[in-house]
């Protein structure tokens, strides 16, 4: 685990299109009931966790490059069968606290029985990993993911609910997850990357 040294966050000028569509969104994510994590957050001293999960294969996503004018440079990379690195991260927020990343990361190379991304258990023991390393309680925010819906993992939200309060996004929320800008820039760096195998590329995407 690691912490990001700031976070950005960029907001639409008053009176655009983009103002108006970000009340639209905000007006949305309070009817699901999202936004009330703010004040629970801010009466139980809490941190205000959001989390989400990406992966990548040896085969990397297309990115631009230089090269010769009427000639797209093009690399042959090795793609299927060959495993994947999948990271969880988690984008921590509180009021007078700077900004924090924590991220987990799981190699899998295909073998026979070896889970292809993170299961329950990894998705508790994060969430505990978290807790004690923020010092305080969490008002953790996260998808619809199969995992995160499952009887075991509600249990374990209940059991603990004197320091986890757990709210979910929208069913199909890309815009409002803080982790999908990390990806994207991660798998940025990596896009003109022609890992020679999963080592390199776990090294990669750890290192971005």
């Amino acid at each position: 685990m690691t912490a990001a040294e700031t976070s950005w966050l960029v907001v639409a000028a008053a009176g655009s299109s983009g103002d108006r569509a970000g009340r639209r969104v905000r007006r949305a994510v309070e009817e699901e009931g999202v936004a009330a994590g703010k004040s629970t957050a801010a009466a139980g001293g809490a941190w205000i966790v959001c989390e989400g999960e990406a992966s990548q294969s040896l085969r990397p996503p297309r990115a631009r490059t230089w090269g010769r004018v009427g000639r797209t440079p093009v690399v042959s990379v090795r793609g299927r069968g060959s495993g994947r690195v999948s990271v969880a991260g988690m984008t921590c927020f509180k009021k007078g606290e700077r900004s924090r990343l924590i991220y987990s990361f799981r190699v899998h190379r295909g073998r026979r029985g070896e889970p292809k991304g993170f299961i329950r258990r990894d998705h508790r023991d994060f969430i505990v990993r978290a807790h004690i390393r923020l010092g305080s309680p969490i008002v953790l925010v996260w998808d619809n993911l199969r995992t995160h819906l499952m009887p075991q993992m509600k249990a374990f939200i209940a059991a603990n609910e004197d320091w986890l309060t757990v709210f979910h996004f929208p069913a199909y929320a890309p815009d409002l997850t803080p982790q999908e800008g990390i990806w994207s820039l991660v798998k940025r760096t990596i896009g003109n990357l022609a890992a020679a195998n999963l080592d390199q590329m776990a090294t990669a995407v750890k290192t971005g």
